[in-house]
């Protein structure tokens, strides 16, 4: 059918357009990566130090974002027969495990500090250069945010999420050698460096849980089987049952298959016309890209309720 074909085609153009936001991600590691050890060498911070660690993180992270995007924008083809969106989940677990590893790097890194001890310096043109990067991060993180969402893609939204990591992680350490400028409480630098790697665990560990529910084929979410619910409500006021409700995710592209019980007597014209109308309706309440797929059988047949066991 020629508009499911263009709607492919816009699909694959807009998860390939997708990679010049990695670009983007990958330009600003480099900055922040160069600013922040600026900062550590001027200052001698471990704490800033632990986050241009976390920047260089970032950089393998957008590389690996980059790689996994072009992948995903390919065509489908025969061994591939669903597409390669999947891929976008290894860039997304990916980014969730070097977060973790961050977090490792940084309690190791502030222990050893706070087992050895050492004054800071320079710490007000640190901290400005410090503070630059961070801007950097912040504004390319909330961009990414807006475009993963938009477009759905998991692999934009681990990034976002990674950067904002180290926006907040810089946010505790400058606050940190901030205060240790006007106290001379040199303790708090690696203490806060821990505090810090603590709390960016958790969004680790977020991003490699939604990343292993989407190999997994872990059904869509609560609200877009409401608005699933809510199409199928419509057409069984038109004499329409349905059971085997099947779906998943694959990053942006969304599955959705069922049996639709008709009336026996219906022609095949009849019902197919149903059925067409049905997966229509189905792809624009859920927006975006999505895959219906769609089993007609005949109400009154014993047969059909043979496959019932498909539902939960």
């Amino acid at each position: 059918m020629p508009h499911k074909k263009a709607e492919h085609n816009d699909v694959m153009q807009n998860r390939a357009s997708l990679t010049r936001f990695a670009w983007l991600s990958i330009g600003a590691a480099v900055a922040t990566i160069a600013l922040k050890t600026v900062a550590y060498y001027l200052t001698g911070s471990v704490g800033l130090l632990s986050d241009a660690m976390e920047s260089l993180v970032n950089l393998v992270g957008a590389g690996m974002a980059l790689g996994m995007l072009i992948i995903a924008a390919r065509p489908a083809d025969e061994s591939h027969v669903y597409g390669h969106s999947k891929a976008e989940y290894f860039a997304s677990a990916t980014e969730g495990l070097l977060i973790l590893g961050a977090a490792a790097g940084i309690v190791s890194a502030a222990v050893q500090r706070l087992l050895n001890p050492q004054p800071l310096e320079q710490l007000g043109l640190g901290l400005g250069v410090s503070v630059l990067a961070s801007a950097i991060n912040f504004l390319v993180a909330r961009r990414l945010t807006v475009e993963g969402k938009r477009r759905k893609s998991i692999t934009l939204e681990a990034d976002a999420q990674h950067l904002m990591t180290d926006v907040w992680t810089s946010v505790g350490i400058i606050s940190a050698v901030a205060i240790v400028a006007l106290t001379g409480w040199t303790i708090l630098d690696p203490l806060i460096a821990i505090a810090v790697a603590l709390n960016i665990i958790w969004t680790g560990f977020h991003l490699v849980s939604r990343s292993v529910a989407g190999l997994m084929d872990a059904s869509l979410p609560p609200k877009e089987l409401a608005l699933i619910e809510g199409v199928m409500t419509k057409y069984r006021a038109k004499h329409v049952d349905f059971h085997a409700l099947l779906t998943r995710q694959a990053a942006a592209r969304q599955f959705v298959s069922v049996h639709m019980l008709v009336p026996g007597e219906w022609t095949v014209h009849d019902a197919h016309h149903i059925a067409e109308d049905f997966e229509s309706d189905i792809r624009n309440a859920l927006g975006g890209a999505v895959t219906v797929f769609t089993h007609l059988e005949p109400v009154e047949d014993e047969l059909s309720m043979e496959d019932m066991n498909l539902d939960r």
